[in-house]
């Protein structure tokens, strides 16, 4: 199972991190051989400068990256890469071939707009949750949710509300127990409900 999370300048710290570390925690104590292979997917393969002045290197660019299974899109300062058609095209690409596209924080704008949204309840930042319903009125955005599961789509409140999603998706993809033990490990207060 590929799980390819998506970074670009000012990306948020957490919100690429915090999913990496649940994913890689949970191959650890799956007991399976790497069921989870997790790694980090940029435009292009040079240096991410996040937010904060975070440096990073993705493990694959966009012309070299493997088959992605689950595709997470992160928030940060995502205004640019809107208006990216390659990026956009990317989204949607790799949407049509992934059994499971999520988002965190305001990557939900970056999934609105590859159009894999339309008429879907989603979440975002509490910040940006207004921003969102303007610029996609086809989207039903609640904001009394950590993350909402719409089935081969989830998307996820701010920041920390990555972390939840993830676990949820641990869950998902290998059971429940597993996710407890990631949670756990990591010293995590992991919130199974998705409501806020």
């Amino acid at each position: 199972m590929n799980i390819a999370i998506y970074i670009y300048k000012n990306a948020e710290v957490l919100d690429f991190s915090g999913p990496f570390e649940v994913f890689s925690t949970a191959n650890r104590l799956s007991g399976l051989n790497n069921p989870l292979n997790v790694f980090l997917v940029a435009q292009e393969s040079s240096l991410v400068c996040a937010r904060g002045n975070y440096h990073v290197y993705p493990h694959y660019s966009f012309d070299d990256h493997p088959p992605i299974d689950v595709l997470i899109v992160v928030g940060g300062i995502h205004f640019q890469e809107l208006i990216k058609p390659k990026v956009i095209q990317w989204i949607a690409d790799v949407a049509k071939e992934a059994s499971l596209v999520t988002s965190v924080c305001t990557g939900a704008f970056l999934l609105a707009e590859a159009g894999l949204l339309v008429n879907r309840t989603v979440t975002t930042h509490w910040e940006d949750l207004e921003d969102l319903r303007k610029a996609y009125p086809s989207l039903h955005v609640v904001g009394d949710r950590r993350w909402v599961d719409g089935g081969e789509v989830i998307t996820s409140g701010g920041i920390s509300a990555g972390i939840d999603m993830s676990l949820h998706i641990v869950s998902r993809l290998i059971n429940a127990e597993i996710a407890e033990k990631t949670a756990k490990q990591m010293a995590f207060d992991w919130r199974k409900d998705s409501s806020k």
